[in-house]
């Protein structure tokens, strides 16, 4: 099964398009009815996993009628490579990728799904960037089984850092000075960040980065002597007399963070004329307090919490204050509904 290839659909066109964000801590579901001009958010929803992953699909499914969905995959079981490669047509780019691949994936061609696409055709020297992106067989089939096993299928398959990039383009639709420059989204969960780098609105550099949410989990649960769930309370709602050990907890995790940011940006600029303005964030893990203000000091660059709901319409059943401390969390979700 290919990764960015939508799979054929005998009914036609669809009027909905759900994207379906599986992650460590939570499933989030994003259902838009599709429409000519401004899509609609129909129902979203953001439902605990670590106990009951087959009981939340089910219900979803059974809750909002769902049928086929598009998912995606990040962390250990995916890997991609950004590369040049001699400009040609997107057949010829086809025939080529599985030669290609064998130079940057780290596993058999037997092991994964492998994929690619032309990310941008117009480099200097006739070369064109590509994106080659490879999935563990046995992670693929493991969640089409889950799926499958609650009456679900899959529509699209997608990775993490495509997705995001994916639903931020209808915000560049909306903005064309976004275009302009470079930037990057992060969208923070449980245990893993995505990072994906635009230049001029392209996806041009992705990573996973295994420092996220739970990282400062584990960093509070050390300093407080709590346990998990505690924490996370502590996180979300912390009290003023926990402010400074909270923050020496955040810096920790944040420093480390941002140098594996850094890391990429420097790589990143060191190929390119261009420099990273900002970061867009996103996630479950955003809304922690002192983020945002800790990357921006760590980075030097500006930090904007981002609304992957900002532009749709809301259905009359959806009210604006439902989806307050939410809407960022759903990034992915978003990203992999807009895949039309």
């Amino acid at each position: 099964m290919k990764i960015f290839s939508k799979i054929k659909n005998k009914a036609g066109k669809e009027k909905f398009s759900v994207g379906l964000d599986i992650g460590t801590a939570s499933v989030k579901m994003a259902k838009l009815k599709l429409s000519e001009n401004i899509p609609e958010l129909c129902a979203f929803c953001l439902e605990p996993s670590q106990l009951d992953l087959a009981g939340v699909l089910k219900k979803l499914k059974s809750t909002y009628s769902l049928e086929t969905v598009n998912i995606s995959f990040t962390g250990p079981s995916t890997v991609t490579r950004y590369v040049n490669m001699p400009k040609m047509d997107y057949a010829e780019f086809k025939q080529a990728l599985k030669f290609e691949a064998q130079k940057y994936i780290p596993f058999s061609a037997s092991e994964v799904n492998l994929d690619g696409c032309i990310l941008r055709d117009n480099l200097p020297d006739n070369k064109m960037l590509v994106l080659i992106a490879a999935v563990k067989k046995e992670a693929v089939e493991q969640r089409l089984k889950l799926l499958q096993e609650a009456g679900l299928s899959a529509r699209a398959i997608d990775i993490d850092a495509v997705a995001i990039t994916n639903g931020f383009s209808f915000t560049l639709a909306q903005d064309a000075s976004l275009k302009q420059k470079a930037c990057a989204l992060l969208d923070i969960g449980a245990s893993v960040a995505s990072l994906a780098v635009l230049e001029c609105g392209a996806l041009v550099l992705s990573r996973d980065i295994h420092i996220a949410g739970n990282a400062i989990t584990q960093k509070i649960m050390d300093i407080f002597g709590v346990d998990f769930k505690a924490a996370e309370l502590l996180k979300i709602r912390p009290g003023a007399q926990d402010a400074a050990k909270l923050n020496a907890a955040l810096e920790s995790v944040m420093a480390s963070l941002a140098g594996e940011i850094r890391t990429s940006f420097d790589y990143y600029e060191s190929q390119s004329a261009s420099t990273v303005s900002g970061i867009f964030l996103s996630g479950g893990a955003a809304d922690f307090a002192g983020l945002k203000d800790n990357l921006a000091n760590f980075l030097g660059i500006e930090v904007v919490p981002r609304d992957p709901l900002k532009g749709l319409r809301l259905a009359a059943n959806i009210a604006p204050e439902a989806l307050k401390g939410i809407s960022g969390k759903l990034a992915v979700a978003m990203g992999l509904a807009l895949r039309s």
